[in-house]
């Protein structure tokens, strides 16, 4: 570990103490108001410019921040002036003796750090070391944040801080999910929560990369990718325990240079929009033994800082780099599906539509299917996922490759090799998931209502071909099946066309979601005409004969066929039509209502 110089201390602490004794200026107009802490509190208390390379130019400034607390501004494009009260955010630096110790980037402290990498004036990279304590830790520690953004849009958007508590708050956002951080449009990060001084290797990251990508260059982000990089960590009791054998046995953190967890979240519909930034309706994961990333240096020379200023710092190593190690934005999908070696793959599809988190629709796990609550080992065992409302499918050996296909069952994408799944209904999106988790406001329990009841629909694959041949329904919600229908005995085929996911691109995905939605929207109309040939009044489905977006229109398509398909066979079993019956089945089952029509 690189420690504090004596000397560095002992001068930082006569700063301190004569700093105390100077008169603080007006205090700022925004400091600990109720609005928005956009910026740092202007620093122009207690100034001391020095010039470490003696050229006649300031390159380091330390003041006080709210009167008490130690900055210093790290000068790296050599523009300061001796009249600056504070660096600026294009390619400084800025450390925050958070603690107020005497130690600039140690234990505790928060730094920021912006980088100018096209030498265009504005920043496009923006790194910021939030540093926890110095307990050694064999987990991660969510109280500390190593993070970087890249800019790639270059709207300057990239960290959000609270500076009124020196805080990343990488959650706050405006409305639904008009988030301050730059989770819109093209952007991608890299984050670890350890504190810098116990990752053995910063060159490498947890989430590594984050990927969000605006096709339609409209400012929002249509799809992303979460590649991770799951460390390991020293055991305290065994410093080469899982391999380890580091020099210095203070650092717990080791990264396995491979992608071990790959997810990809689509908005198939784009309604993403004003009040409505963030819609992804599906997700895929894999998981597994993955691929290696080493091959992927991205150099930053703008990375390295002014080496002068390294004395200043408990740990000053990632100023000290100039690459970061991660899959590119470019070539990252096609990595997924040609590199990994993946031992599992789910899929998630939010059939309410009511997530509007930043990074993905969440996965289900694939646990007991009637448990519920965060970490109580039922599907939405993730604190992250919705309650209810959305549809997962496991394939839990990887024999679909991530392929997907359509099912003439219900007209929706379902995961090819997946061995079961399950869908929980939240018909009115009573239980609004939104943001949802847990991390608003910090606490273990979700900010959704939580239904007592809820149908639920349970699909399998019995002959262990890949496609879903038995449907269970528990639509009274009292955990048993009422209903179940197989498609085998049906003598309807379970097999459907092969989607190849790896040649697929946004558009694709966007294209396929459309075409799904008109047919079975098509396949809908044609229901109502069964219907009215059977005497079944539809008026009282009326409202799902209006969709006013696509997503409607193929969540109201899916009940209309639905509603009518139960209808249809109600009447045949009070009027003990068995062939009618048998007819109805097979005709819904397989998405051909011209069976009915001709009987």
């Amino acid at each position: 570990m690189i420690m504090q110089k004596i000397g560095t201390l002992f001068v930082t602490l006569f700063f301190i103490l004569s700093a105390y004794s100077q008169q603080s200026e007006l205090p700022y107009w925004n400091r600990n108001t109720q609005l928005i802490p956009w910026r740092l509190v202007p620093s122009i208390s207690n100034c001391i410019h020095i010039d470490l390379d003696k050229d006649g130019n300031p390159d380091i400034l330390k003041a006080f921040l709210n009167d008490s607390i130690p900055i210093l501004w790290i000068d790296d494009d050599d523009d300061m002036k001796w009249e600056d009260k504070e660096g600026d955010t294009d390619n400084d630096c800025l450390l925050i003796d958070k603690n107020k110790d005497g130690v600039f980037a140690g234990p505790f402290d928060f730094s920021i750090d912006w980088i100018d990498e096209d030498h265009d004036g504005k920043a496009d990279i923006q790194l910021i070391v939030n540093n926890a304590g110095t307990k050694v830790r064999n987990y991660f520690d969510w109280g500390a944040d190593f993070m970087y953004v890249l800019d790639v849009d270059k709207d300057q958007i990239m960290h959000y801080v609270d500076w009124n508590k020196i805080m990343m708050r990488a959650w706050e956002h405006y409305g639904h999910a008009n988030f301050y951080k730059d989770y819109s449009g093209n952007s991608t990060f890299l984050k670890m929560h350890a504190s810098s001084f116990r990752i053995s290797d910063l060159r490498f990251n947890w989430e590594n990369p984050f990927i969000f990508y605006d096709t339609d260059k409209d400012g929002l982000t249509e799809w992303a990718i979460r590649l991770v990089d799951t460390p390991v960590f020293r055991d305290s009791a065994n410093n080469k325990k899982n391999g380890f054998n580091l020099i210095d046995s203070s650092l717990d953190v080791q990264f396995t240079k491979k992608i071990d967890y790959a997810a990809v979240t689509w908005d198939l519909d784009n309604d993403n929009s004003a009040g409505n930034e963030f819609d992804f309706d599906m997700s895929l994961l894999f998981k597994g033994k993955g691929f290696s990333y080493e091959d992927q240096g991205h150099q930053f020379k703008g990375l390295r800082g002014l080496a002068a200023a390294n004395s200043f710092m408990y740990d000053s190593r990632w100023r000290n780099i100039d690459t970061l190690f991660y899959p590119d934005r470019d070539t990252a999908y096609q990595m997924i599906f040609k590199k990994g070696d993946w031992q599992q793959c789910r899929l998630v599809f939010d059939e309410d539509d009511d997530c509007n988190r930043w990074e993905r629709v969440e996965f289900y796990d694939p646990l007991d299917f009637w448990k519920t609550g965060i970490e109580g080992g039922g599907l939405d065992n993730n604190g992250q996922s919705d309650a209810v409302g959305d549809r997962g499918e496991f394939d839990m050996d990887n024999s679909g490759k991530g392929k997907l296909y359509i099912g003439a069952f219900d007209g929706r994408i379902h995961l090819y090799g997946a061995e079961w799944g399950g869908w929980r209904i939240d018909q009115t999106a009573f239980s609004y998931q939104g943001f949802g988790g847990f991390y608003e406001k910090w606490n273990r329990k979700r900010l959704q209502l939580m239904p007592e009841k809820f149908a639920s629909v349970k699909y399998e694959d019995s002959d262990g071909n890949g496609f879903i041949d038995q449907i269970l329904y528990d639509l009274d919600g009292d955990h048993l099946f009422e209903d179940s229908v197989s498609l085998i005995k049906l003598k309807i085929p379970d097999q459907s066309k092969i989607i190849e996911s790896s040649n697929m691109n946004y558009g694709s995905f966007s294209s396929l979601f459309r075409d799904i939605t008109e047919k079975n929207w098509s396949r809908a109309l044609l229901a109502i005409e069964v219907a009215e040939k059977y005497k079944i009044n539809t008026t009282w489905y009326s409202f799902y004969k209006q969709p006013h977006s696509l997503h409607e229109k193929y969540d109201y398509s899916f009940w209309l066929n639905y509603y009518i398909y139960q209808d249809i066979r109600y009447q045949a079993r009070i009027s003990n039509d068995f062939k009618l019956l048998e007819i109805v089945d097979k005709a819904y089952y397989s998405g051909d209502w011209g069976r009915l029509i001709d009987y």
